[in-house]
C-alpha cells in the first residue's frame, strides 16, 4: 500500500475516530454509525478510504458487515515517518 493513501487517510479526523472504535474490537457497520453518530452514507464514505489504505479488514456474516483493524498497513507509513525524522529505516 502506498504510503500517501495511508496518510491521506489519517488526515481526516473522522476516520481516525472510526480507527479508534474499531481499537476496542470487531463492529457492525450499523453500530459503529451509532457510536460514532454518523449517517450511513457518511460512514460508508469514510469506510471506503480506509479500505482503500487497507487499514481496516471487511467480514460479511448473514446481513451484516463487520469491520476491524488492519494495523500491520502502519508499518510502511511509520517507517516512512521514521525515515523523515532521521532514523533507523
Amino acid at each position: 500500500m502506498a504510503v500517501h493513501e495511508i496518510l491521506a487517510a489519517l488526515a481526516d479526523e473522522n476516520r481516525r475516530n472510526i480507527l479508534l472504535k474499531l481499537k476496542e474490537g470487531k463492529i457492525s457497520s450499523g453500530d459503529l454509525a451509532n457510536a460514532l453518530n454518523m449517517t450511513p452514507q457518511a460512514l460508508s464514505y469514510h469506510l471506503s478510504k480506509l479500505k482503500k489504505a487497507d487499514l481496516i479488514y471487511e467480514t460479511k456474516f448473514k446481513n451484516f458487515i463487520y469491520y476491524e483493524l488492519n494495523l500491520s498497513v502502519l508499518d510502511e507509513a511509520v517507517m516512512w515517518i521514521n525515515e523523515l525524522r532521521g532514523g533507523q529505516k
